[in-house]
C-alpha cells in the first residue's frame, strides 16, 4: 500500500518522534507499516523515508539507495559523493554519533518538500546504534552518501528537516537546480 507523504508545515514533522518497544516492533501493525513505508519510498522514488513523513510520530525509518538511482550521475559525481548502493534496511530508535564535523556540503531534497533542493553540510562519517525490523540491536558505521541519508532520516525522527541545516542562498526549485548542473 502506498501511504500519503505529509508536506512541510504538518506539525508531525516538527516534533520528536517516540521510541518503539520490542513488542511494538514485532507487532503486525509495525511490520505492516514498515512494508507500506518501503513501498511508498520506492514509489516516490526516494532513498529514505521516516515514519513522521507518513504521519506516524515513531522512531522508525527505512533506507535504500538502489544502483538504478545512480544512472544519471557521472563517475566523478558518484566518487565525490562517495555514493554506492545501500540495500533496504530499517532503522528504529536510532542514536547517531558524528565521526567527522558536518562540513561536507551537497544538494539534498526531501519527499516532504517536493520540487526543491538546497546545499546541506553533513558529516562524512557516522555511527548509528539502533534496532532492526526484528528488534535486534545493530550498529551501522557509514560514510559518504549513506551517512548523509542516515543523518537526513534521523533528523526527521527528531523533528528537523533539511531546510533547518541548509545554506539558505542555495535553496532552489528542482528545475533551477537541474539547469544549473547543465552549465
Amino acid at each position: 500500500m502506498i501511504l500519503k507523504i505529509v508536506s512541510v508545515g504538518d506539525p508531525v514533522l516538527r516534533k520528536k518522534a517516540r521510541q518503539l518497544t520490542i513488542d511494538e516492533i514485532r507487532s503486525s501493525r509495525i511490520q505492516d507499516l514498515i512494508s507500506h513505508m518501503r513501498d511508498t519510498m520506492r514509489d516516490a522514488p526516494g532513498v529514505g523515508l521516516a515514519a513522521p513523513q507518513v504521519g506516524q510520530s515513531l522512531q522508525l525509518a527505512v533506507i535504500e539507495d538502489k544502483a538504478e538511482y545512480h544512472k544519471n550521475l557521472g563517475e566523478a559525481d558518484l566518487k565525490a559523493r562517495e555514493r554506492k548502493p545501500v540495500p533496504f534496511q530499517v532503522v528504529i530508535n536510532p542514536q547517531i554519533e558524528l565521526l567527522t564535523p558536518p562540513e561536507i556540503a551537497f544538494h539534498e531534497g526531501c519527499l516532504s518538500l517536493p520540487g526543491f533542493m538546497a546545499v546541506v553540510p553533513r558529516a562524512l562519517r557516522v555511527r548509528v546504534t539502533c534496532l532492526d525490523e526484528r528488534g535486534k540491536p545493530r550498529t551501522i558505521e557509514a560514510s559518504g552518501w549513506y551517512a548523509r541519508i542516515l543523518q537526513h532520516e534521523i533528523d526527521h525522527l527528531n523533528g528537523r528537516v533539511y531546510i533547518d541545516r541548509m545554506e539558505s542562498e542555495t535553496f532552489a526549485t528542482l528545475d533551477n537546480y537541474q539547469k544549473s548542473q547543465k552549465k
